[in-house]
């Protein structure tokens, strides 16, 4: 259900606390301010099919916007808040957003990630004031407190970055339902997940991430509150499981690992047995974290591996991963299937590209038919990958052992080579040049540069810093090479194509898996 449902029941309960800044908002509140939002954009000619953008840190006015977005009928874009502005203005171009809500710290770049877009005019600004932004508040003030007329349900497309570089658009149909519906897409995992009107969940990472997102306001649509982080930090998120008798949380591997390195006395001295259920998605979790995780927060972890596109989804359970350890579950959405590189089905225990065969769900990549062709089967359009490598076992369960597409994850966010390739080789001593990930013992990987120079120019750790600071000034910090080694020449095939495996190879050599 939606946030009036809940505010006609309980419209004093919170739906939202903010861990750290104190802010909240209850039911009602949140009901208010969402169709306020909705009937300002109402005002501006928005109607339903059109796109706005959110481009912000966790902050109460992340759920105010989605919801507003939702009831609007609009497609809502979160927008990564560490893009540099042309990074984000592209994403704002493609989309074709025409209202954009950033927040005062981010202002700066969003007054220049705009100027990509000039439809993208009706743009508030939460926290200041600023040229070219209405203030947020003024707007909401100014509007009615009273649902539009009709109240389609939109949807959130996510931007996901591929080997090209450029990120694309994930956009999926309207559903035709209205904000008082039930989305069955989605319901089952919200189930599963056992979410009804006492869930207390705890969003520990940024919310312009899909997963988080999804949880927080999955939460909501079943009545309960959400008490958000501005940022992971472990002490803290054990101290708010105490305090706020926390239920849900949402995780990601690396924070599982940072939890795992407190002193056992820090560990100790909070009380974490109000959680029923933690989450954990967006990078494989090493085995022996996982095991060491259930001996402490007992069996409350859950796991699923599926991707933004939602072509398919596997899921596990805790006590089905202690029988298959290193499993990510079994399929519930769509049909796991397993083929070599000529597309043909492989034996149980065979590794090869891992599909999704789902026929109700079509994938379109937003003005992007050569991405959507080439994550298509050779042979079965219905049949998605996401790029990994793995194997099923006789009994249906999903391992996976690689990643087709080279794409690093570092600290549960996905970072693209190619990306930041074409950022680095225009830079002037590089002849060539080739991103890969490394084992890091915090994140998981890490992003490494390796550079190929110019002829007459000389290795040097002055030239390696530079080289970083050069990304960093162009790219988001946490795409730019944390280090850069040098070669005296790339490994590069006949037809001009990057061996980069024999690279990646050198770095993992010793660890029991590419996938940290």
């Amino acid at each position: 259900m939606y946030p009036g449902h809940w505010a006609a029941r309980d419209p004093d309960k919170l739906a939202l606390v903010m861990i750290g800044e104190g802010g909240a908002l209850t039911n009602l509140e949140l009901e208010s301010r969402s169709r306020r939002l909705a009937q300002y954009w109402n005002g501006k000619g928005l109607r339903p099919g059109d796109h706005v953008a959110i481009f912000a840190e966790n902050t109460p006015e992340y759920f105010e916007v989605y919801w507003a977005a939702m009831r609007s009928g609009f497609y809502l874009t979160p927008v990564n808040r560490y893009l540099q502005a042309e990074e984000a203005g592209y994403i704002l171009s493609n989309s074709g957003a025409r209202s954009l809500i950033a927040t005062q710290t981010l202002a700066s770049v969003a007054i220049e990630a705009l100027k990509q877009n000039p439809q993208c005019i009706h743009n508030l600004l939460v926290g200041g004031e600023t040229a070219g932004f209405d203030p947020y508040e003024q707007a909401l003030a100014s509007a009615p407190d009273k649902p539009l007329p009709r109240e389609p349900r939109g949807e959130v497309m996510v931007y996901s970055s591929g080997t090209t570089g450029r990120p694309k658009g994930i956009k999926r149909p309207l559903s035709g339902l209205t904000i008082d519906q039930e989305y069955k897409p989605y319901s089952p995992v919200l189930r599963l997940l056992k979410n009804d009107e006492a869930t207390r969940m705890l969003v520990t990472a940024p919310l312009y991430h899909t997963a988080p997102l999804g949880h927080a306001v999955g939460a909501q649509s079943f009545g309960g509150g959400v008490y958000c982080m501005d940022k992971f930090d472990p002490e803290a998120a054990l101290a708010a499981i105490e305090h706020y008798r926390i239920t849900h949380a949402y995780w990601v591997p690396t924070m599982f690992v940072r939890l795992l390195k407190l002193p056992d006395e820090v560990r100790r001295r909070y009380d974490i047995s109000s959680l029923e259920v933690s989450i954990h998605t967006a990078a494989p979790c090493p085995v022996d974290v996982k095991k060491r995780m259930l001996d402490w927060f007992g069996p409350t972890i859950y796991e699923y591996y599926g991707g933004s596109e939602f072509t398919g989804l596997t899921w596990a359970d805790p006590l089905d991963w202690l029988k298959h350890p290193g499993t990510v579950g079994k399929a519930m959405l769509g049909i796991v299937r397993v083929c070599d590189d000529a597309g043909a089905v492989l034996e149980p225990g065979q590794n090869g590209t891992i599909y999704f065969e789902n026929a109700s769900v079509t994938l379109r990549y937003h003005e992007d038919p050569d991405k959507t062709t080439s994550v298509q089967h050779p042979e079965h359009a219905d049949w998605t990958t996401l790029g990994d490598v793995g194997y099923l076992d006789a009994e249906g369960w999903l391992y996976l052992t690689d990643r087709k597409t080279f794409m690093i994850i570092a600290g549960g966010v996905n970072i693209y080579p190619q990306e930041i390739e074409d950022c680095l080789i225009q830079h002037a001593a590089i002849e060539d040049v080739a991103i890969i990930g490394v084992p890091n013992a915090d994140l998981g990987e890490e992003v490494k540069a390796v550079v190929q120079l110019r002829q007459g120019v000389d290795a040097t750790p002055a030239l390696a810093a530079d080289i970083i600071a050069y990304a960093r000034t162009r790219i988001a910090h946490f795409k730019a090479p944390r280090s850069v080694d040098f070669v005296a020449e790339l490994p590069r095939l006949p037809t001009g194509k990057l061996y980069k495996r024999l690279l990646r190879d050198q770095y993992w050599a010793g660890h029991d898996s590419k996938l940290a």
